[in-house]
Parts: C-alpha cells; sequence; structure tokens
C-alpha cells in the first residue's frame, strides 16, 4: 500500500511540472511544427517528442532499455522534421535551405543528435516509452543555418536624421500585433520604401549566431524586462508585414529614421538588441 501510495504521488508531482512547463509555453510565442514538434521563440528552443516500442521476448528491463533508445530515435527524426518546418527568412524555409545545400543538411542532422531529453520517459500502457527532447535554435543550429561570408554588418547606414535624439536607448521593440508576423530565424525590418533598417546588412553574425537576429514575446510588459532590450527600450508600432513568409516587419519612415538616430547614440542593432511582438 505505502508503494503505491509513493508512485501514485511521483506520478502526480510529474503531472503538475509537466502541466507547469505546458502553461508556460502557451504563454509566450510557440510554433506548432507537425502532430510532434513545437517552437518556442520566446525561448529559443525547439521540442519534439518520440515513441517507440522494445522487443516484447526481452525481459522487462531490457524492453525498457530498447523502447527508450527507439523513442529517442523517434524523437529525432521529429526534431529533424520540426526545424525544417521553421521559417529561416521571409523567403525562404529550413527545409529549402537544407535541399539546396548538402552540407548544410549534414551539419544540421548531427546537430541534432545532440539534443536533451526532457523529463523522465513516460511509460505508456501498450509498453511503449514517449520521450521528449529539446535543442536551442541559437548557437551551433544558427551557425549551420546563416549565410556565411561578406555583408554582415556591411551596409550602408541610413541616412542620418535632421534631428538626432539625445535619448539612449538600450534596445529596440517592434509591435506587430494584429499583423499576422510569423516569427524566423533571420528576419528583417524594412521601411516603407523597402529599405533595410535592421537585418544581416546591420548586425554582426557573431552575435546572430549566439543571441538570434530577433526575440519574440506576445506581451511588452514581458519583453521590456527581457535582458535582450532591457533597461530602456525604443518602442515602435509596424505598420505592416512583408515576404512570403510574413516574417519581416514594415516600420513608418519616421520610425524608421528615430530607429536610426537611437542606434546611433548607442549601437544596440549590431548586437541583436531587437524584439518583435506576436499575437
Amino acid at each position: 500500500m505505502k508503494i503505491s501510495r509513493v508512485i501514485a504521488l511521483l506520478a502526480a508531482v510529474i503531472l503538475m511540472v509537466a502541466m507547469t512547463v505546458n502553461a508556460q509555453w502557451g504563454n509566450q510565442a510557440t510554433q506548432s511544427v507537425g502532430d510532434n514538434g513545437m517552437v518556442n521563440w520566446s525561448n529559443q528552443v525547439i521540442r519534439a517528442t518520440g515513441i517507440g516500442a522494445g522487443n516484447p521476448n526481452l525481459p522487462l528491463p531490457s524492453q525498457r532499455a530498447t523502447a527508450i533508445r527507439a523513442a529517442k530515435l523517434d524523437a529525432w527524426r521529429n526534431l529533424l522534421e520540426t526545424i525544417q518546418g521553421v521559417s529561416l527568412t521571409s523567403e525562404t524555409t529550413v527545409r529549402n535551405a537544407m535541399v539546396e545545400n548538402d552540407v548544410i543538411q549534414t551539419r544540421v542532422q548531427g546537430i541534432l543528435k545532440g539534443f536533451t531529453t526532457v523529463g523522465e520517459p513516460k511509460y505508456l500502457s501498450d509498453g511503449s516509452v514517449e520521450v521528449t527532447v529539446e535543442m536551442p535554435l541559437t548557437g551551433a543550429l544558427t551557425d549551420a543555418l546563416l549565410p556565411t561570408g561578406q555583408g554582415w554588418g556591411m551596409g550602408q547606414p541610413m541616412p542620418t536624421p535632421s534631428q538626432p535624439t539625445n535619448a539612449v536607448f538600450t534596445g529596440l521593440i517592434i509591435d506587430a500585433k494584429g499583423l499576422g508576423l510569423r516569427p524566423a530565424m533571420a528576419p528583417k525590418v524594412l521601411d516603407e520604401a523597402g529599405n533595410e533598417v535592421y537585418g544581416s546588412k546591420v548586425v554582426s553574425r557573431e552575435w546572430a549566431v549566439q543571441m538570434g537576429m530577433v526575440g519574440y514575446d506576445k506581451e511588452v510588459t514581458r519583453a521590456k524586462s527581457n535582458d535582450r532590450v532591457t533597461d530602456n527600450p525604443l518602442i515602435v508600432k509596424a505598420v505592416k508585414v512583408s515576404g512570403p513568409n510574413k516574417a519581416d516587419v514594415v516600420v513608418s519612415a519616421a520610425d524608421a529614421a528615430t530607429i536610426q538616430a537611437a542606434a546611433a547614440n548607442q549601437n544596440f542593432l549590431d548586437k541583436c538588441k531587437v524584439m518583435f511582438l506576436v499575437d
């Protein structure tokens, strides 16, 4: 009886932890990919689940061990499917980049094998096992997927405004709520004439790999307290989104000039201190 109570208590604790994690993710900028994958754009993490079955002819401990290995292999495949469903830019997806470049494909597949298992395996009633794994979007994955070579941080700056601001801003938050913005790994900020206010021509690739091009959140209050942009971010409203994947944001000419003037005082753009607010 005591053992059964302990087991029941442990199961309840695991369930509560899972519910808490799910609730936290539900309040953040997330994107479901297929039936078994999800991207948390607020935390810059991709996650997937996998299910595996053991050999019923083996002893129970061996069955579980082989089932866990099979579940992790399935989770890796689903993690690969998840990253392929992510928008790389407003024009292309990660899947497109991998199809077009065998080197990128091989690198991404290898990097994903370094996934981290989340929580404990879940033993299902049919004897199979379910595992959840995750991998950060930033770092090795971003390094494998972002273009290399010249062009990063080398673009011509926008004309200096006639009335530069004396305010010191520590980052930029662009409110794109209600516009249907879709997260991407390398989005841009454009002015209404199509000029690049923020993107690969402005940012340092080193910082883009380390932090991701932009951060995403649903709430302005939480975004303002994010380490990426604190303590005094400039906040502007996007006028529309752009590109086939609807990943780029467009700001007014006046706001573009304000951003350029603010960045001239404290160059936060090249260090990726930019966040987008999404629905």
